[in-house]
């Protein structure tokens, strides 16, 4: 009997073939849909509840097989393409666990090295998407930049979950009030960083 995973291929390749609508879709004309579905799984993974989760993980798997099987019709790759490249990258980037090593003090640093040297990158700044939201792009940019070593001052005062919340809801309030897009000045802002980065990883090659 074929698995629930085979049986999935199988209906996503017959929704193409005789669906007017899945037919004509594309990986762009998806993207909305799987940004969507990509948000449903944080909602249920906050509210907790199971059968939610399980559905909208559901949801989020059939983006994954649709946009393989749009790929596969126009001779790109396939599912098993992409099966094969996110396990190979996991045990490549695990040796720790599949190659006999010793575990890394910081398994976090260690991951980004690898990952840097795998795609020749030669800034933290590479490979971040851009399409994130500010907040999370913020995020992205100073985690990378701490893990890279790249000499730039950030405050690491310790601070609460609660605070962090309290304190940016207060500054969103604030900014509101004053007529100011909290959203355009944390890009802004990150911007600022962002140059701040590239000349310190710059000035560290020189």
């Amino acid at each position: 009997m074929a698995s629930e995973l085979e049986r999935l291929r199988d209906v996503t390749a017959e929704l193409r073939l005789r669906c007017p609508w899945d037919a004509r879709q594309t990986h762009a004309s998806l993207l909305t849909h799987l940004v969507e579905e990509t948000c449903e799984v944080v909602d249920a993974v906050e509210s907790g509840d199971d059968d939610e989760l399980c559905e909208e993980l559901g949801d989020l798997l059939l983006q994954v097989y649709f946009h393989a099987r749009i790929a596969e019709d126009e001779g790109r790759f396939a599912l098993d393409d992409v099966a094969r490249g996110v396990s190979d990258k996991l045990v490549r980037r695990h040796p720790h666990v599949f190659a006999g090593e010793e575990a890394p003090d910081d398994i976090r640093v260690s991951w980004e090295a690898r990952k840097r040297v795998e795609k020749g990158r030669t800034s933290s700044l590479q490979g971040i998407a851009q399409s994130m939201s500010s907040v999370a792009r913020a995020q992205k940019v100073i985690s990378r930049t701490r893990s890279h070593g790249v000499p730039v001052a950030l405050p690491e005062e310790p601070v609460t979950a609660d605070e962090v919340g309290r304190e940016v809801m207060n500054l969103v309030a604030r900014a509101q009030a004053s007529g100011v897009d909290a959203d355009a000045a944390i890009r802004g802002a990150l911007r600022t960083l962002e140059a701040d980065i590239t000349a310190a990883e710059e000035a560290s090659r020189h």
